[in-house]
């Protein structure tokens, strides 16, 4: 996805039961206070359930319903990893959990994120 590859997103690893996506920090990915911006947290757990999720439902048309976020701790260099978890796979919705982790493997934030299998039913 293009919007994925403006923020340097790459797959770092494919699981059993989900991906893991990761992005090297730049300069201009801070914020005001000089830690990086949330929403490059939150574009990474949506694109790692995302990515999950296509992978799981063979490329059918998916969708976010819901995405919602708890930030832990700041982080100012390095990279993050987003490691989604593919918690239900139903026949119209798949619930992920996304573990986001900084370069010292430190919890950073964790997300629940919905999508939604267009024209399931």
């Amino acid at each position: 996805m293009a919007f994925n590859k403006l923020l340097g997103m790459r797959l770092a690893a494919v699981h059993k039961d989900g991906v893991t996506v990761e992005v090297a920090i730049r300069p201009e990915m801070m914020n005001g206070a000089g830690v990086l911006h949330g929403g490059v947290t939150a574009t990474m757990a949506d694109a790692a359930a995302g990515i999950a999720t296509n992978r799981e439902v063979g490329g059918r048309p998916i969708t976010t319903v819901e995405l919602k976020i708890n930030y832990f701790r700041p982080v100012k260099k390095g990279y993050v990893r987003a490691r989604a978890h593919l918690i239900r796979v139903g026949s119209t919705l798949v619930i992920s959990r996304v573990d986001l982790t900084d370069a010292d493997k430190n919890l950073i934030g964790t997300a629940l994120v919905t999508y939604i299998i267009l024209g399931a039913r």
